[in-house]
């Protein structure tokens, strides 16, 4: 099936859109490097912006991981290259925040 053509009006507001969800994506992982968000708190979020990010992108963005310790990650707890955060499973949000959240003083 063909995707449907738009007008120039149509188009413009959909790049405008995208534009501005990567812009926020973008915040949002930047505030999680920097300490400002928890990972418990974007695993929680109603955002559709949060909840559409993939999940290797969010574990990339915790600081003291990079791509190579991102991908071991997703291997040992069992989540597939092209999984959301929306797409988690309970057992892996558990994981996730085991290894990543650091207990209350």
């Amino acid at each position: 099936m063909p995707l449907p053509s738009l007008t120039l009006e149509q188009r413009t507001a959909a790049l405008e859109k995208a534009a501005a969800s990567r812009k926020e994506r973008v915040l949002v992982l930047a505030e999680l490097k920097q300490g400002r968000r928890a990972l418990r708190e974007l695993l929680d979020s109603e955002s559709a912006i949060v909840r559409r990010t993939p999940v290797r992108k969010l574990l990339e963005s915790l600081p003291g991981i990079g791509k190579v310790r991102a991908g071991r990650l997703m291997t040992e707890f069992d989540i597939a290259a092209s999984r959301r955060v929306q797409g988690l499973g309970e057992r892996q949000r558990q994981l996730l925040l085991e290894r990543f959240e650091t207990p209350a003083a």
